[in-house]
Formats: C-alpha cells, sequence, structure tokens
C-alpha cells in the first residue's frame, strides 16, 4: 500500500509542476490564434532564425515544464524543430537537485549546463539548416504556417466559439488546454512510475554499468522514459563513479523530461514523433560517446 501511496504521490507532483508552463504556453498560443495568421506568421519568421540559440538556454533551467511546453509550441509550428531540439537536449530535469543535494561544486555544474546548452544550440541551427536546404530542393515552402487552431480541433476546446470573448475566451481555452494535457501525463506518468517499480531501480543500474558501448546505449533509452526517474538513476550512478561522464551525458542529453510525451499526446504526426525520438537518441549517444572517446571528464 505505501508502494502504491508513494507512486501516485511523485506521479502527482510530477505532473502538478508542469501545470504552469502548460497554461503560460497555451495562454500565449490562444493570444497568437485570436491575432491575425499574417501578423503572427511574420513574428515567427522573424525570431525563427535565433530560435535555437533561445531553446538551448531556456531548457538549462533545470525544470521539465520548458520540454513539455516546447512540444506544444511545435505541435503549433510556433517554433522550429530545431528549437525543439535544442530544447530538448538542453533540459536539466533532476541533475541539478541532486547536484546541489551532493554538493557539487557550483563550477562543475556551470560546466555541465554549458555543455548541454552549447550541444542543444548546435545541433539546433545544424537541424534547422537542414530542414530549409530540404525545403529549398524539394521546392516547399520555407516557414511552416501556424497550426493553433489545429490543436483546438483536437482537443474540441471550442475555441472558435471564443472568438469574440476577448482575454476570458483566451483563458477558457488554455484552461482546456492545460487540463486535457494535464490528465493525460498525470495517467501515463503513473503507469510509468509502476512499471519502474515493478522492474526494478537496481536492475537499471546494473544494465548501465555493462560495456562502455552498450552503457551509453542503455543511458539513452533510460533516458528517453518521460518520468524523473531517469534522470535521478542516471546522475545518481555518476555520482556514485559507477558511470562515465560521458554515459552520463549520453542519457541526459537524451532525456527531454516529459517533452516527448505532450509532443505525442499533441502531434498528430506519430510518424515524425518517431522520428524526433530517433534523433534524439542519436544526438544524445553519438555526443556521450564522443566526449568519453575525447578523455573529457569533469
Amino acid at each position: 500500500m505505501e508502494l502504491i501511496i508513494d507512486v501516485v504521490m511523485d506521479a502527482l507532483i510530477d505532473s502538478l509542476k508542469i501545470l504552469p508552463f502548460l497554461f503560460i504556453t497555451y495562454l500565449l498560443m490562444e493570444y497568437l490564434e485570436h491575432k491575425t495568421q499574417e501578423y503572427t506568421s511574420a513574428i515567427v519568421q522573424k525570431t525563427e532564425y535565433f530560435g535555437p540559440l533561445w531553446g538551448g538556454l531556456i531548457g538549462v533551467f533545470p525544470q521539465c515544464g520548458f520540454s513539455a511546453a516546447a512540444s506544444n509550441l511545435y505541435a503549433g509550428r510556433v517554433i522550429t524543430l530545431g528549437t525543439l531540439i535544442a530544447i530538448y537536449l538542453s533540459t536539466s530535469d533532476e541533475m541539478i537537485p541532486l547536484f546541489i543535494s551532493e554538493q557539487v561544486p557550483a563550477v562543475i555544474m556551470i560546466k555541465i549546463l554549458v555543455i548541454k546548452a552549447v550541444i542543444g544550440i548546435i545541433a539546433g541551427f545544424v537541424i534547422d539548416a537542414v530542414v530549409h536546404w530540404h525545403h529549398l530542393t524539394h521546392n516547399k515552402r520555407l516557414d511552416d504556417p501556424i497550426q493553433i487552431n489545429a490543436l483546438c480541433e483536437k482537443e474540441h476546446c471550442h475555441c472558435e466559439e471564443d472568438d469574440h470573448s476577448g482575454f476570458i475566451g483566451i483563458v477558457k481555452s488554455a484552461f482546456v488546454h492545460t487540463i486535457h494535457i494535464f490528465a493525460f501525463v498525470l495517467v501515463l506518468t503513473l503507469i510509468l512510475g509502476f512499471a519502474i517499480e515493478l522492474i526494478g531501480e537496481d536492475k537499471l543500474s546494473e544494465l548501465l554499468k555493462t560495456s562502455p558501448v552498450l552503457s551509453h546505449l542503455l543511458a539513452g533509452i533510460i533516458g528517453l522514459i518521460p518520468n524523473c526517474a531517469a534522470s535521478v538513476i542516471i546522475t545518481t550512478l555518476y555520482l556514485d563513479k559507477m558511470i562515465t561522464f560521458g554515459t552520463m551525458m549520453s542519457g541526459l542529453l537524451v532525456g527531454a523530461g516529459i517533452g516527448l510525451l505532450v509532443l505525442f499526446r499533441v502531434n498528430d504526426n506519430k510518424k515524425e514523433n518517431i522520428r524526433i525520438a530517433i534523433l534524439l537518441f542519436l544526438i544524445g549517444t553519438v555526443v556521450g560517446a564522443l566526449l568519453d572517446v575525447l578523455g573529457i571528464a569533469l
């Protein structure tokens, strides 16, 4: 019974943490939707080239809510794929609180955050450049049209009924979106929490200590788990000197909190979501392995 209560409480706390981020994000998106498409598209087009830079910097804050917000913004095509990946890669989740509790020197924490941010920014700019080149060579429009109204249709929030109700309508629509996603995340987090308890964190820890190559792949797979337990396991093993710095980075770079979970909920293109998850996994594990090959350690 105590185990059930612990899992439920952890899931509830993790889900409640993202509520303000989700609500603020949907307020922003509803505001954009209530403005003319021409006006909002012009704003996005002017700022999207610097998106990966801002994404990499914002993502370093130890809150998984940023990755959840980014997933919603990408589903509405308010931000680019490169910006989304930059935020995913730089997201810190539970790493910083654990480091602080273990009294890790601030200099080391800052170095790790800088490394994650730089990797996210570089990867984001490269991805956006590749997407831009692909659109040019295939005669596609360079900027994706904003699709916030598609999210409204998906969530059945009846946003169109509130078009003339001003601020109240915007808040109402944002609230409906937020509650829908909150409920979805809570249920999935509960399921994942019970699954991790059944498998056992000790078994996951043992798997990470197998071989150098396999450890990076396993760290990346564990990082894909949309639950704070993933980053806790990986960070704890690093603090206990059971895995290398590169292996830790593989898991933490791939770990985007509940960002991927929210992406699969709000973005209808499931094949695209799978490709994004694979891309995130490849970047994280390859960079982590490269850090070990280069002998970089903190």
